[in-house]
């Protein structure tokens, strides 16, 4: 009886120690959370690559997609009807203007040519005859051989047959242009297309399509921007106001020529809301064909005063743009800061700040997916990595 009392008095002594020690252990825990400091674990200042601001000058352009088209594109028909008798060059090759494409079976035009020489030839006959008995009855009317009317119905007669002549040599020359429209030639210098048809099909005159030509040299750019492309340009574009045109072409290679606007439309398009737009572009050595989609960079003069920030620096707040800078307290700890940015779009790979930012500030470029307002970073100049180098690491 006396060891059970013992027992059972001890057990609830033990339990009053062991948790008394946890208390104490998690009031320890909760105290050293509480002050980092105290133990010295305070967080260290966090490394951060910063670009020191310098004002610059970048010009005022706006990049859109464009497509490329003939300066001038012209579709081949014949003039007469018949026979393609034979393709007289080779398709997408180069033809200059006055050459022969197509031959057109020449013999029906020849016939109709020889048919009007003849009836020209009767004419000139029949005038020759009139000629002379409107001489000769005018001769006898001086002696009243012959009445007036009978003289009057002569030289009548000669003036009908020459009237009679002009028509037919006008049937003449009308053949014999048939017969050189059976000869199909370029009206112009430029790429010729594909044969539409084949050697041998029947074609009909003005109508039936045999191929295109289309001049690409020079080569126009067709292209529009919007308003707001438009606002960050200074306005609706004229020519006048374009200062430097570019291509970009799909390999991201820049086109060595530059372009000159020749058309600029005095209206807005109400179902795209956009400004249509051309370009000229020198095509000499055939680098750009029709149909291309293109990039082009118009250029209407420069900002002067401004920043350039890579991508990475800028981020987007509920308030707009804003970006990190590096700045020290009055104890002399590197704090982060936050400052609002007012840009300007885009200018390579780099963003364009208007304002917000002074020069010889330290913007942080890196660490921002860590960084908060008044953490303590530990500059150090910021190192662009080439996107080649960034993959072969």
């Amino acid at each position: 009886m006396t060891s059970n009392a013992k027992t059972a008095v001890g057990l609830p002594s033990f339990l009053c120690h062991s948790a008394l020690s946890l208390i104490l252990c998690f009031g320890l825990i909760a105290c050293g959370k509480q002050d980092p400091s105290a133990n010295g674990m305070a967080m260290p200042a966090m490394p951060v690559g910063v670009l020191s601001l310098k004002a610059t000058n970048v010009p005022i352009s706006a990049e859109t997609v464009a497509q490329t088209e003939g300066a001038k594109e012209v579709e081949i028909r014949p003039r007469v009807g018949g026979i393609v008798l034979k393709k007289l060059y080779e398709e997408g090759a180069p033809v200059k203007q006055g050459q022969a494409l197509f031959l057109i079976d020449p013999a029906p035009f020849q016939i109709a040519l020889s048919h009007a020489k003849a009836q020209l030839a009767q004419q000139q006959a029949r005038v020759e005859q009139t000629e002379r008995e409107a001489q000769r009855l005018k001769g006898l009317l001086s002696t009243e051989s012959v009445s007036q009317r009978e003289a009057d119905n002569a030289a009548s007669d000669n003036s009908m047959a020459r009237a009679a002549l002009a028509q037919f040599q006008a049937n003449v020359r009308e053949a014999q242009l048939n017969l050189s429209y059976t000869t199909v030639t370029s009206s112009l210098s430029g790429m010729a297309g594909r044969f539409e048809l084949s050697e041998g099909a029947l074609v009909n005159a003005n109508t039936s399509l045999l191929t295109k030509v289309c001049q690409i040299s020079p080569i126009w750019v067709r292209f529009s921007l919007s308003d707001s492309e438009l606002a960050l340009l200074g306005g609706y574009l004229t020519p006048a106001r374009v200062k430097q045109l570019n291509l970009i072409l799909a390999n991201g290679h820049e086109y060595p020529q530059k372009g000159q606007l020749n058309f600029a439309a005095s209206s807005i398009d109400p179902q795209l809301g956009t400004q249509q737009l051309r370009a000229s572009f020198a095509n000499d050595d055939k680098t750009l064909l029709p149909g291309q989609f293109v990039r082009v960079r118009v250029t209407t003069g420069s900002r002067k005063g401004v920043f350039l920030l890579p991508q990475t620096a800028v981020l987007t707040g509920d308030q707009g743009r804003f970006v990190f800078v590096a700045e020290k307290n009055s104890q002399g700890k590197v704090l982060a800061a936050i400052r609002p940015i007012v840009e300007g779009g885009w200018q390579g790979q780099s963003w364009v700040v208007l304002r917000g930012l002074k020069a010889g500030e330290q913007v942080i470029v890196d660490n921002l997916i860590k960084m908060r307002p008044g953490a303590e970073v530990l500059p150090h100049p910021y190192q662009e990595t080439s996107p080649v180098a960034a993959k072969a690491s």
